[in-house]
């Protein structure tokens, strides 16, 4: 647009904090709608991990057998749940036209550098002192048993390193001399010491209390219900309680993106990707490095005093039904790796669930919409998310000022499904 004035942004959840966060410190008038209270998105149990070694998008060549043979294991790390659903259908349709080398070489620089991207302005704010979300640089640990296992992380950290990015192999022992307090039973790694990992609860948390600080209006338990467009400008955003009017709508809304941008008369196809996560005490021998338990796929990330585990993607309908088999095949795969950790399944209460906004073709979606002049749309993340939450932010209020993006957004356009 180039121009600042009122921005609307609908979602709370980091894309939405993230965008609202940079949309204001570009002089913008910033008020954030959330379905529910701004704390139960995607962005609050996941991983942390900022991931510049995932070049490579979830539809990938491979995936759609892995996915098939998965499917018939109930403790498996993907699950599509059956259904008689022709958005389901149409998605896996689409994610198996993407799944393919060539769709690999051509994201594969765009998505380096939009990680790396939003890398540097998470250090950025790490350093400004109203922040402290405990950003650390030790590498991501890609952690396998197997020869084949090693044999594909090898090849992925081939093309890490032709696309510059720090990373290592090591055998078992090397990898264990990076953890001399947790013992490992590993045939070696890919460190990969390009990325990084940070609390994603004290991320929002203080993003939050940031803006709200800053006279940002952040609007609970409103959902959006209409919009009211004419000659291709967004008029007015009907919610449940209110009406708002702004210069510039901003949609981000995690896994509920497809529902919200029907409403504004686009397709912009999104399954949810239920993952689980559950956080542990560390205990007396603690784990310096997070990690990724690749033929489990696993998340294992360290915090203060404790430690979170999670994974698996469940597509399907949302429900608010916890799958134990999920849960239990998360746990379960813990000991083959670190053999001294034996976590225990907990009561429902403990275990966090989120939905991962996935796209076909496992790329986001960044830009303006087709055919309204101020309605920006940034999501299908993934599991990327928190990796590329600044960046985005960064990117949406560049978009909004009508200057040039930081990073290439051509693969992103959020009408390439149409």
């Amino acid at each position: 647009m180039g121009k600042k004035g009122t921005v609307l942004v609908i979602g709370g959840g980091i894309m939405g904090l993230s965008s609202a966060y940079y949309l204001l410190k570009d002089g913008w008038q910033v008020t954030v709608l959330d379905k529910g209270d701004f704390t139960d998105n995607a962005s609050q149990g996941n991983a942390g991990m900022l991931v510049p070694s995932h070049f490579v998008p979830m539809a990938a060549p491979g995936m759609v057998s892995k996915g098939i043979r998965w499917m018939f294991d109930s403790k498996s790390p993907f699950y599509v749940k059956p259904a008689l659903s022709w958005s389901l259908a149409s998605w896996g349709l689409q994610f198996m036209r993407s799944a393919t080398e060539a769709q690999v070489q051509r994201a594969s620089v765009p998505l380096r550098d939009y990680h790396l991207f939003s890398q540097q302005l998470y250090n950025d704010l790490q350093n400004d002192p109203e922040f402290d979300f405990k950003l650390q640089h030790k590498g991501i640990l890609m952690l396998f048993k197997s020869v084949k296992a090693g044999e594909e992380e090898w090849q992925v950290a081939q093309k890490a390193s032709e696309l510059g990015l720090d990373v290592a192999l090591l055998n078992g022992k090397e990898v264990q001399a990076l953890e001399p307090h947790a013992r490992l039973e590993v045939l070696g790694a890919a460190h990969y010491r390009c990325d990084a990992h940070l609390d994603p609860s004290l991320l929002c948390s203080q993003l939050l209390q940031h803006l709200r600080h800053k006279g940002v209006e952040l609007r609970s338990q409103s959902a959006v219900t209409g919009f009211s467009i004419t000659e291709g400008v967004v008029r007015e955003v009907a919610t449940n309680t209110n009406t708002y009017q702004a210069d510039l709508v901003v949609m981000t809304a995690g896994a509920w993106l497809p529902d919200l941008a029907r409403k504004a008369g686009l397709k912009i196809p999104v399954m949810p990707g239920k993952g689980y996560s559950i956080l542990e005490p560390l205990g007396s021998k603690p784990m310096l490095h997070p990690s990724l338990l690749v033929e489990a796929k696993v998340a294992v990330t360290p915090f203060a005093g404790f430690v979170r585990f999670g994974g698996t993607m469940e597509l399907g309908a949302m429900d608010r039904r916890i799958n134990m088999k999920r849960v239990e095949g998360i746990l379960g795969a813990v000991p083959n790796y670190y053999p001294d950790f034996r976590p225990v399944i907990p009561p429902l209460e403990k275990i966090w669930f989120g939905y991962r906004p996935c796209s076909p073709d496992g790329l986001p979606y960044l830009g303006y919409a087709r055919g309204l002049k101020n309605l920006i749309v940034a999501g299908g993340h993934g599991m990327m998310g928190v990796s590329l939450g600044l960046g985005t932010g960064q990117l949406v209020a560049q978009l909004a000022m009508g200057q040039r993006p930081s990073v290439d957004l051509s693969l992103y356009a959020p009408d390439r499904f149409q």
